[in-house]
């Protein structure tokens, strides 16, 4: 089939999602394998996920700190639910050092049974902007498919524009394999006077277990069709790879029809898929 031009990709922002290994043996395999591969596409930035309540906060400013000595723009991911707000500012203060020019604010996990209120995206950027102004510049993530502790498409619009007036500056949306979804996304924000930039997050198909398994947690639909033809190549990992690459290429030609100003892929530290869309789509 064919696919985009150099032309029609050429304003489009490109990024990659990496999580933080356990160990520096497993810091070392990521920065020399696909930290490496995939900065030789030239992203606008890279993320580093925080994990639940925290939990990877150490190993997030550690892979943070050496992306940043690659020369690449590294996006910390931030959340509040169980992070105090000095433990939250100090570790601020050390990115601020570092060179840190963005932030990427979640809700994140909350704590549960002890009598705390539940903290929100909004919150945790009211405290930046309260003691950094703007001095980051603000990520924040959206829900085309409704996060799944909405109540309704309404509430997720109104919980997004509470975040937007706060201060965000864009966003990212969690996965999803459905065009129309974005689609239907932006005419909601439009409706609400939204304006950032709303950036797809894009999930490379390599694994059908663990992809079905994590969109159930995640609240991303997977689509019949495209079950069904996963569960028929499961078996054999570069027939799924080899569908899946031309799957989301088409996923993401699409978007860009609909106006998406860049792509943001999920890499679970993993570069293949990745940068074989990323060649059809001419990202070079």
């Amino acid at each position: 089939m064919p696919h985009r031009t150099n032309q029609e990709t050429k304003n489009k922002s490109l990024s990659f999602e990496f999580f933080p290994p356990r160990d520096i043996e497993g810091q070392d395999k990521l920065l020399a394998g696909a930290a490496n591969k995939l900065a030789a596409l030239k992203p606008d930035f890279v993320s580093v996920t925080y994990g639940a309540g925290g939990s990877t906060k150490e190993g997030t400013k550690q892979i943070v700190q050496r992306l940043l000595g690659q020369k690449l723009d590294a996006v910390p991911h931030l959340s509040s639910g169980t992070t105090s707000d000095e433990d939250i500012l100090a570790m601020l203060q050390e990115y601020q050092a570092q060179g840190v020019k963005q932030l990427l604010c979640l809700r994140g996990d909350q704590l549960s049974g002890h009598g705390q209120q539940p903290t929100y995206a909004k919150d945790l950027i009211n405290l930046v902007k309260h003691q950094f102004q703007d001095q980051f510049n603000i990520i924040v993530g959206a829900y085309p498919e409704i996060h799944p502790d909405s109540p309704s498409a309404a509430a997720e619009f109104k919980f997004f524009k509470e975040k937007v007036d706060a201060g965000a500056n864009s966003a990212i949306t969690q996965y999803f394999y459905n065009a129309e979804a974005y689609a239907y996304f932006l005419e909601g924000c439009q409706k609400h006077n939204i304006e950032i930039p709303i950036i797809p997050g894009i999930m490379p198909i390599t694994n059908y277990a663990s992809l079905i398994r994590f969109s159930g947690k995640a609240g991303a639909d997977i689509p019949r069709w495209l079950d069904h033809a996963m569960q028929d190549k499961q078996h054999d990992e570069a027939d799924l790879t080899k569908f899946g690459v031309e799957v989301v290429t088409r996923l993401c030609e699409r978007l860009f029809e609909l106006g998406a100003p860049g792509l943001h892929f999920y890499t679970l530290n993993r570069w293949g898929a990745s940068s074989k869309i990323c060649a059809n789509l001419n990202f070079n």
